[in-house]
């Protein structure tokens, strides 16, 4: 009996020993894989204007994570698609993310549509996730698992009036795109002129992937608007701001930070000179002041960028820089991968330096910046100088 005794004794030590070392396997295993972070950009298509930029600052930034010992011990893998500019694709490749790939986070997409095409599935699979798209509606109302970096289409039109009202004018045409952030950014738009006691003298849109707009300036010109904002993103602005060019139009023309990209100036040539938008300090970092606190992270990532691509940075990379940063920021934060943890940490986030801005989030914003994080630059020489 004893001896019987002695044997289940040995055998429960052999048990208990063998149910460890599988749990410490487990938890080596656990610590030892990739925290997987995916993404959807539009690396092709119209929007292909902001998901390059997006993507390649992905991959780098992942990459010197990953030389510096990646996050908690853990190497950072990208599990990254591309849209081609389709909202429906993007949809899908969310499902693939969450699903098959298992990710433990998200940092994309590029564009309005694409992300409320996502939201749905990101919601119902609580999965913490950074937009670099603008529209307001992504974060109001306040989703609990979405947040975005780029500055809200309500700030920007704010930023563009205030800019007009300085210099005098008292209306101006409306033109915006027939997409997510057209949409969105003119109904910002003609509320935030009612608030300012701006008038709309005219009120035109277009396609995103339109090749000429030059009927619905032509409206514009001769509307009696002492101004006018083009609000959309992609290459069609560039089209317009040649448009405009070919008409001799008179009216200063302004964008949003859609077009806050030296690849904008690019494709304008030329007509790009003189046209005022919103930016955020990247596009002017070597100008500002030493004090600024975002004059040192915004040098770096245009260096790290410039010298890996040898082209020139954007704010759009610029969203990618900050969105991927910030959470893991938050996952080092969390001390864990746990989703819950992470998008409480991302909603705690508190005085995080980006290039884009100094973010402050709350349960109530997921955005986290105000109108001051923007800048209004001016086309000079081909280049983005500060209006002052």
């Amino acid at each position: 009996m004893t001896t019987s005794i002695s044997n289940f004794s040995h055998i429960g030590r052999r048990l208990f020993l063998g149910a460890a070392l599988a749990a410490l396997a487990a938890s080596s295993s656990a610590a030892e894989s990739p925290i997987k972070i995916g993404s959807v950009i539009s690396a092709t298509g119209p929007a292909s204007f902001l998901g390059d930029p997006e993507q390649k600052t992905l991959e780098l930034y992942v990459e010197k994570i990953n030389a510096a010992g990646g996050v908690l011990g853990r190497k950072l893998e990208l599990v990254i698609y591309d849209d081609a500019s389709d909202a429906n694709k993007a949809n899908a490749f969310a499902r693939r993310l969450i699903l098959q790939d298992q990710v433990d986070a998200l940092v994309g997409a590029s564009t309005t549509g694409s992300t409320m095409a996502m939201i749905p599935q990101i919601e119902s699979a609580k999965i913490p996730f950074i937009s670099l798209a603008a529209a307001s509606v992504i974060v109001e109302p306040v989703k609990k698992w979405v947040f975005k970096m780029p500055h809200s289409d309500r700030m920007a039109a704010q930023k563009v009036l205030e800019d007009m009202k300085k210099r005098g004018f008292k209306s101006f045409a409306l033109l915006s795109d027939t997409g997510g952030f057209g949409k969105s950014g003119r109904t910002e738009t003609l509320k935030t002129a009612a608030a300012m006691g701006m008038t709309v003298a005219d009120d035109q849109q277009y396609g995103e992937k339109d090749t000429d707009v030059t009927p619905q300036l032509t409206k514009i010109k001769t509307s009696g608007a002492q101004a006018i904002l083009v609000f959309g993103t992609g290459q069609a602005p560039a089209i317009i701001a040649r448009n405009y060019q070919q008409l001799a139009m008179k009216q200063p023309l302004y964008t949003t930070h859609g077009q806050a990209s030296l690849e904008f100036v690019r494709i304008a040539g030329a007509a790009a000179e003189g046209i005022r938008m919103p930016s955020p300090a990247l596009l002017i970092a070597s100008d500002l002041p030493d004090s600024d606190k975002q004059k040192a992270v915004s040098i770096a990532y245009a260096k790290a960028y410039q010298d890996r691509f040898k082209m020139d940075v954007s704010t759009f990379g610029g969203y990618a820089h900050d969105g991927l940063m910030m959470m893991v920021d938050a996952i080092k934060r969390a001390g864990t991968t746990d989703k819950e943890k992470v998008r409480a940490a991302l909603e705690a986030t508190n005085g995080f330096v980006g290039v884009s801005g100094i973010y402050k989030m709350s349960p109530t914003d997921h955005m986290g910046l105000d109108v001051s994080a923007f800048r209004m630059v001016e086309v000079k020489g081909g280049v983005f100088k500060e209006v002052r």
